[in-house]
């Protein structure tokens, strides 16, 4: 019997996915210091497109050169010039090239930008990210004229897109980047019209799916990565969540991936952040326990009609077939196995029981030495010291067309540490 993962997925636009397994977004560091895709991201979008997923979606596409997640990240902050737009078809054209879809991740690293590249990155508010080490700066709050012009670059950006040859955009408003921390009353203390009130702290994010979406016409498809919570104490919450949602499937957004979580609490990882995490109220499902946030999608079903997907933690392909059979997803994103097991959706699809949980085989500090990752300061170091792995993994298969899964976490740190430092040089 075919699995309910191998059938199509229909989107409001008109759109159809052809399965529903998506490679979820990650973070890939493959452009050139001024932002420009490589030959090597193309390589890497090329095996995902081989793998069998019927979405790929892109790491994050920055709007503003001054506001990155990671140096490498690709940025489309104005009209692409004839050499960008070039890169950006062949990128489009490799990620597509078995007939998945591809959708450009649009970001903004708003106060989660590195000190390292900017040191006073604008954000709603001048609240500064709450980790120790010294990675972010002071940031500057944003002027309402700011925000207006960034809402307009989102628009831009899908255009360029579009244009270029990918099939959708989702734009980036979790994990505490600059869309997610205008939702938190945390990280926005606005006075203005973007501040305050739910409906005004969800204004810049519904301003711009309204922009992109008439940039890019109806028959588009147009999606949104939200937290459905940020797990920490005076953030967003889950009730505010399905009430912007609701706001969002009446903009007309196609698809819905759930998520969670900021640097400060990392629930996206599964890593335990510097502080306790907040409870929400929602019941837990028995999916719950392979998935992250499937619990909140099965309770967002109910309040929205529009498709969901959920990302984190799915390793199992009968905790995936139970939550789109359940009704809690419509959509499964898979992320880290793909850094090394390209081809997983089609392993899924061919019956495989099972993807490898890399993640646990991964541990910066021997064993004589784990105790080291329970204090404090250094458990949020432990922890993006794994995903330094992860990052290397794909700097392997861009550039040399395979994973290196022997690397140790040390190596891998200090090798994606190196390369950063090449690219910020070359700004």
């Amino acid at each position: 019997m075919k699995s309910v993962l191998a059938q199509p997925l229909a989107l409001p636009c008109g759109s159809s996915l052809p399965n529903r397994l998506a490679k979820a977004a990650m973070t890939e560091g493959l452009a050139t210091p001024k932002g420009v895709p490589t030959p090597a991201l193309a390589q890497l979008y090329g095996l995902w497109s081989d793998g069998g997923a019927g979405l790929l979606l892109s790491g994050n596409i920055q709007i503003d050169a001054d506001h990155l997640e990671r140096p490498g990240n690709v940025v489309i902050d104005r009209a692409p010039d004839a050499e960008m737009q070039v890169a950006l078809s062949n990128w489009a054209s490799a990620a597509t090239r078995n007939g998945n879809h591809f959708w450009a991740q649009l970001s903004h690293g708003g106060r989660q930008t590195q000190k390292m590249v900017n040191p006073h990155p604008k954000a709603p508010s001048a609240v500064k990210v709450g980790l120790p080490g010294g990675q972010f700066g002071e940031p500057v709050a944003l002027t309402v004229e700011e925000i207006q012009t960034l809402v307009q670059r989102f628009a831009v950006a899908a255009v360029a897109c579009q244009q270029a040859g990918f099939t959708g955009v989702q734009v980036h408003a979790a994990h505490g980047y600059l869309m997610s921390s205008f939702l938190s009353p945390r990280s926005n203390l606005r006075t203005d019209a973007y501040g305050g009130s739910l409906d005004n702290r969800a204004r810049a994010l519904l301003e711009t799916v309204t922009a992109v979406r008439a940039a890019v016409g109806a028959d588009f498809p147009v999606a949104v990565k939200l937290n459905s919570a940020d797990f920490q104490k005076g953030g967003f919450a889950f009730e505010d969540s399905l009430q912007v949602a609701r706001w969002l499937q009446d903009a007309g957004v196609d698809l819905i991936e759930i998520s969670g979580g900021t640097y400060e609490q990392p629930k996206l990882l599964d890593i335990e952040g510097i502080e306790a995490v907040e409870e929400q109220n929602v019941a837990k499902s028995t999916v719950a326990r392979e998935a992250y946030f499937v619990d909140f999608a099965q309770a967002m079903q109910a309040e929205v009609s529009i498709p969901l997907m959920v990302t984190g933690g799915f390793r199992r392909r009968d905790a995936m077939e139970q939550a789109i059979e359940s009704g809690a997803a419509d959509l499964v994103g898979i992320g880290r196995p793909m850094c090394v097991d390209t081809d997983a959706p089609a392993r899924l699809l061919d019956g495989a029981e099972e993807l490898v949980r890399y993640e646990q085989r991964l541990s910066l500090f021997p064993s004589w030495l784990a105790f080291l990752g329970k204090i404090n300061a250094l458990r949020s170091v432990a922890g993006f010291a794994v995903q330094f792995w992860f990052y290397a993994q794909l700097d392997e298969l861009g550039k040399q067309g395979r994973a290196a899964p022997e690397l140790s976490v040390f190596a891998a740190t200090r090798r994606i540490m190196s390369l950063q430092k090449e690219l910020l040089a070359g700004r």
